[in-house]
C-alpha cells in the first residue's frame, strides 16, 4: 500500500478511537462534556506529530482535517457526537479547529517543526487552560464578551510555551538553537495567550493557531 493511503488510513482509525474513546468516557464512566471535548482537542492536536511522520504529500495529508470540517458541522447539526459537543448554538469550534489544522498544514508543510508548534498553543493552551479556569479560577477578567480568568490566560500560557518548545527541538527539520527555540516558544505562548483571552468562544480555534503561526514564521 502507497504511504500515503496508509497515513490516510491511520488518520482516520486514529480520530475515530480518540472519538470513540470519548463517547465511552461521557456515557459509561460519566464525564463531563467539557472534559470529553478537551480530551479529544487535545488527541486531534496531537496528530499533527504523526502527520508529519507518516504523510509525504501535503495533499493527502490534509484530506483528514478537510474532511472533518464537514463531519463536525454534521455532528454540530445532528449531535451525531455528543462528547466534542457543547449545545450552544452558534458555537463552531469544533468546525474551526480541523479549518485551522487544514491551512496551516497546507502552508507550513515544508517546515514540520514549525508546523506542529503552530498548533501545540490551541491544543495545549487553550485545553487546559478551560480546565484549569473552571477549576480553581478565582480572578477574572472580561474584554468585551470574552470572560477569562488570570489563572487559565496563565496556565495557557506556560503549558503553550512547553508544547510548542517540544517539536521546536525534536523534529528533525528544526536547526534552532535550544536558548533560540525556548526565547521563540515563550514569545509564540504569550501573543496567542493573550489573543485567546481577547477571542470571543470558539473563535480562539482560528485566531489562536494562526497567531502563532505567524509568530513563528516571522521569529
Amino acid at each position: 500500500m502507497n504511504q500515503d493511503w496508509l497515513a490516510l488510513l491511520l488518520s482516520f482509525i486514529y480520530v475515530f478511537t480518540m472519538i470513540g474513546i470519548a463517547e465511552g468516557l461521557r456515557k459509561w464512566r460519566c464525564y463531563s462534556v467539557d472534559f470529553t471535548r478537551k480530551f479529544i482537542h487535545i488527541a486531534v492536536g496531537m496528530w499533527a506529530y504523526g502527520m508529519v511522520s507518516l504523510f509525504e504529500r501535503k495533499e493527502f495529508a490534509i484530506i483528514p482535517s478537510l474532511t472533518f470540517i464537514g463531519i463536525n458541522a454534521l455532528s454540530l447539526w445532528q449531535g451525531a457526537f455528543k462528547a466534542m459537543e457543547t449545545g450552544e448554538k452558534g458555537q463552531l469550534g469544533t468546525i474551526y479547529f480541523p479549518l485551522s489544522f487544514s491551512v496551516i498544514t497546507w502552508l507550513l508543510w515544508e517546515q514540520p517543526h514549525l508546523l506542529v508548534a503552530s498548533l501545540m498553543p490551541m491544543t495545549w493552551g487553550d485545553a487546559l487552560a478551560a480546565i484549569v479556569g473552571q477549576r480553581i479560577g478565582r480572578r477574572w477578567f472580561s474584554i468585551g464578551k470574552s470572560r477569562r480568568s488570570l489563572e487559565g490566560s496563565l496556565t495557557m500560557f506556560l503549558s503553550g510555551w512547553m508544547a510548542t518548545l517540544i517539536p521546536l527541538i525534536l523534529l528533525p527539520s528544526s536547526q534552532m538553537a535550544l536558548l533560540g527555540a525556548i526565547g521563540i516558544a515563550a514569545m509564540t505562548a504569550f501573543v496567542a495567550a493573550v489573543v485567546e483571552a481577547f477571542s470571543p468562544r470558539g473563535m480562539d480555534n482560528l485566531t489562536v493557531p494562526a497567531i502563532s503561526a505567524l509568530v513563528l514564521v516571522l521569529l
